[in-house]
């Protein structure tokens, strides 16, 4: 795993999400899911490509359960495009980085072009 991409839990998901000051990509996963761990490389190179205008976090909602009800995480990978502590994109399941990529592009908007 990249040292770009942090593991959030319940205690630190309001600081390192909801009061970011960049927009923020959280992937809902689990140990177990097979989806989850095919799209973890994709995770990692867009966090290494955002760099500096997107964070990109992990939440296990096997150990985070409080966080993943909040949420209403029924479905994983479930990833939710966060800015300014609001939820911009949804995308349920594994999908590929051009997919990922215009989530992305579209949730953070016109932070892209003032980087």
């Amino acid at each position: 795993m990249s040292d770009k991409v942090t593991h959030v839990g319940d205690a630190d998901f309001d600081a390192a999400v909801l009061q970011s000051d960049e927009p923020v990509l959280v992937d809902f996963w689990a140990e177990w899911c097979g989806p989850c761990k095919m799209i973890a490389p994709v995770l990692d190179e867009l966090a290494q490509t955002y760099e500096g205008r997107l964070k990109v976090v992990k939440l296990n909602v096997d150990d985070n359960r409080a966080t993943a009800i909040k949420y209403h995480v029924r479905n994983i990978p479930l990833l939710l495009l966060f800015k300014d502590g609001q939820v911009q994109a949804t995308q349920v399941g594994a999908v590929g980085k051009g997919q990922l990529t215009q989530m992305i592009e579209k949730g953070i908007g016109s932070a892209a072009s003032t980087a």
